[in-house]
């Protein structure tokens, strides 16, 4: 029976030993990758139009039909106002988160 010499033997087994590195990398690539795409997707739904009119009707209705329950008087009418309040707080949330992130990387520049 033929043997590998022994040089060969570990040249063989470091080859094997790079080859699995490899994959694994490759794997670890696509699961990041695979999360990127997820953030992506939760990213683009935070900013989306339908997520924030949803928003808007559910507020609506919870503010409407406790005001209703607390029987006070033109619920429906008096939920408009907390609703807007809401809808103008989380357009300009965006624009103040910016305005944090500008004003602490200016602090770890300095830093």
């Amino acid at each position: 029976m033929a043997r590998w010499p022994r040089h060969r033997k570990k040249k063989r087994e470091a080859s094997l030993n790079k080859m699995s590195t490899i994959a694994d990398l490759e794997k670890e690539i696509e699961k990041l990758k695979e999360r990127n795409r997820r953030v992506e997707i939760d990213k683009s739904w935070e900013t989306s139009l339908t997520r924030r009119g949803l928003l808007i009707i559910f507020t609506y209705l919870a503010i409407g039909f406790y005001l209703d329950a607390i029987t006070v008087e033109n619920p429906w009418v008096n939920a408009v106002v907390p609703t807007i309040g809401f809808l103008l707080s989380t357009l300009t949330l965006s624009y103040f988160k910016n305005l944090w992130i500008k004003f602490n990387s200016k602090k770890e520049k300095q830093a």
